[in-house]
């Protein structure tokens, strides 16, 4: 360490700095929403891998009562309300999304998402993309995925 360091010009201390901020740059973190659904199928609500947050799949169930609306526009909302609190866990927001998926079993139905995507992610603008096709449950009208960069401080 002290060979690289004296080659860079830099003292020891500083050295280890930047090599115990890379340590933790590198760090791998589970973000978990305590959703049953996790254990029983075995993945995390968010991995945060570097400056990089990925977010699963998220659907419109209220996590803590385990129900989920019959309107398409509220099952959106509270997709996207249990995707930035999974952010907010790994230190980041909606305003760090980068990228957003959405799937709905019914593709004719996504201007009706429109208000409410634009409510939280309209400042945001991330690059996106939407998917017809079948989801888990029936009841599910909406599955939402985003990837975030963390800002740096």
């Amino acid at each position: 360490m002290e060979h690289v360091s004296s080659k860079l010009n830099i003292s020891t201390g500083r050295w280890q700095r930047v090599c115990s901020k890379l340590a933790a740059h590198m760090k791998r973190s589970l973000i978990s929403s305590d959703c049953t659904f996790e254990a029983e199928i075995g993945y995390s609500r968010a991995v945060v891998q570097g400056d990089w947050v990925f977010v699963s799949g998220t659907t419109g169930f209220d996590y803590s009562t385990m129900t989920i609306s019959d309107d398409l526009a509220e099952q959106t909302e509270q997709c996207l309300k249990n995707i930035a609190s999974a952010l907010a866990q790994a230190g980041s927001s909606l305003a760090d999304v980068v990228r957003v998926t959405y799937v709905l079993p019914d593709g004719s139905q996504f201007k009706d998402c429109w208000p409410v995507l634009r409510q939280y992610l309209g400042a945001v603008r991330p690059a996106a993309m939407m998917i017809s096709a079948g989801l888990a449950d029936p009841r599910m009208k909406i599955e939402i995925e985003v990837t975030a960069l963390r800002q740096m401080a």
